[in-house]
């Protein structure tokens, strides 16, 4: 669950969602008290006395909220072919059409039908422009700075000469496959009991390597300003994850227009659309 995901309008919801539950506690109906007559011990009653009304407005409301910030930081859950964000806003805007028709019917509204009612106009409301407004799309929780990104396949602490592809240096002062920190190359346990190339031999690879030509792509850390789709590398128009805002992302290949992405959990996509994306 990726909460560095959830938007400016997924914060209304939530908000609203709050809002609405709070309602549900509070007096359906006002009560006229007559002059004389002690009307404090009058119990009006609230949402949870009555099942149809609660069900059907305050926690549809509530319940269409949890959906749509649930399929935000979980992408993908589907039910019956269709997303939860999708079912999410039908609950909320089912709310708030029970909410006004309920008031214009009921006689003498109190505060928890005046404050639901108000609490299902935002939420509902929020719920369908978020992913149309450009200021409620903007990510709520802002990105944190990485570090300095890695040439990717280094190890961490690699020091040295170590570049791109390379194993970096060990604690102990020496590098991967036996190399010191120094640069001089240490018989390892199978050399003890091998003879050495000659010195024509070894120049073959050292030659083949000096002439491979080096790519000037370096990796770097990346982030969406929207929520955008990662394509496996084999074409296939079938999403694999869904790269979010808010969250870094790590590029390890270029082509052309296109980058190739890993995500955090280890996933590696194209991601296609590259406009607008934030460098690390």
């Amino acid at each position: 669950m990726n909460i560095r995901s959830l938007t400016r309008g997924d914060g209304v919801v939530i908000g609203a969602a709050v809002v609405l539950f709070i309602a549900s506690f509070l007096g359906l109906s006002s009560v006229d008290c007559p002059t004389g007559h002690d009307c404090s011990n009058y119990d009006t009653p609230n949402a949870w006395d009555t099942l149809g009304l609660l069900m059907s407005m305050f926690l549809a409301g509530v319940i269409g909220a949890a959906l749509i910030i649930l399929a935000r930081t979980m992408p993908g859950r589907r039910v019956a072919g269709l997303d939860l964000g999708q079912f999410g806003v039908a609950f909320t805007v089912f709310a708030l059409w029970t909410a006004f028709w309920t008031i214009i019917d009921w006689h003498s509204a109190g505060a928890g039908m005046i404050l639901g009612l108000l609490a299902s106009i935002v939420l509902a409301a929020a719920a369908v422009a978020s992913p149309l407004v450009p200021a409620l799309k903007a990510p709520l929780m802002s990105a944190p700075r990485p570090q300095a990104p890695q040439p990717y396949g280094v190890q961490p602490g690699a020091t040295g000469g170590a570049g791109y592809g390379y194993p970096g240096v060990q604690p102990g002062g020496t590098g991967g496959y036996g190399y010191p920190a120094g640069g001089h190359p240490q018989p390892g346990p199978a050399e003890l009991h091998h003879p050495q190339p000659q010195p024509e031999q070894q120049g073959a690879p050292a030659a083949a390597q000096q002439g491979a030509p080096a790519g000037d792509f370096a990796p770097f850390w990346f982030a969406v300003p929207v929520a955008r789709p990662l394509y496996a590398e084999d074409g296939s128009p079938t999403p694999i994850a869904e790269l979010a805002p808010g969250t870094w992302y790590l590029a390890v290949e270029q082509r052309g227009a296109a980058l190739v992405a890993q995500t955090q959990d280890g996933r590696r996509g194209v991601l296609q659309d590259t406009t607008g994306i934030q460098r690390g």
